[in-house]
């Protein structure tokens, strides 16, 4: 899979970490309680179609991106810098 940083261009996807789902990777507050902090740490969904993941590309720039993909084609569709989301 190859993946287009916004700063460096085409890269191979082993130059980027994954991280997980950009949309579901919200932590929860201090006081949140134990299940709630299990379950942001130890669970993870897998779905089949189109994700918004975010990785890393932590062996070049060092930027966070929003890579917006499919997971049974591996087809990347866009790539985008993320940035912090406030609630």
């Amino acid at each position: 899979m190859r993946i287009t940083c916004p700063l460096c261009g085409e890269r191979d996807r082993r130059e980027f970490y994954y991280v997980g789902d950009a949309v579901a990777l919200r932590r929860p507050s201090p006081d949140a309680g134990e299940a709630a902090w299990d379950d942001y740490i130890h669970n993870r969904d897998n779905p089949a179609g189109d994700t918004q993941d975010l990785w890393q590309h932590e062996a070049g720039c060092g930027a966070w991106v929003v890579v917006d993909r499919n997971t049974v084609t591996h087809a990347v569709n866009n790539v985008t810098l993320a940035a912090k989301v406030t609630r």
